[in-house]
């Protein structure tokens, strides 16, 4: 039991190192043309962007049948350790930040602030290159001084 909890965090912990490489070098990078959309403003519900979450479902999908047909607790454990970084992004990044679904608009909580902030700095730049930020939930301690003191995007 210990291995499969111990499975399962670091899997969602190294969610945060796939995001952002996958971020940074894929969605900055060949995969541009789908991301794009994320980056310009607009009014719609969806968005191209929105199919990374299908690329990232599966392989949590697939982990999670052949554990279950092979019993491994093992593959489960990392299919759920993808699933709860999944929700954790869709709740932090479209409901907490983006805000497609309105239900958390201020927080005065240091973490909260600077994961706005952070994502701000990323969104500055409308176009692939010069990108900056490309993590989702560990926020490097300088957007958390420059939320703190208030500062505004340049």
């Amino acid at each position: 039991m210990v291995l499969v909890l111990i499975s399962f965090i670091l899997t969602f912990i190294g969610m945060e190192g796939i995001a952002w490489l996958t971020h940074k070098y894929i969605m900055h990078g060949v995969g541009w043309f789908i991301h794009k959309d994320h980056h310009e403003p607009h009014t719609k519900k969806t968005e191209k962007n929105d199919l990374f979450f299908i690329i990232f479902a599966v392989p949590s999908c697939i982990l999670l049948v052949l554990g279950i047909m092979f019993n491994n607790s093992i593959s489960i454990s990392i299919g759920f350790g993808i699933l709860a970084y999944g929700i954790c992004y869709i709740l932090v990044h479209d409901v907490f930040i983006h805000q497609r679904i309105k239900w958390f608009r201020n927080s005065n909580i240091p973490y909260f602030k600077a994961l706005r902030f952070a994502h701000k700095i990323h969104h500055k730049h409308l176009n692939k290159e010069d990108g900056e930020c490309f993590g989702m939930l560990f926020v490097p301690r300088k957007y958390y001084i420059k939320a703190k003191n208030n500062q505004t995007i340049k």
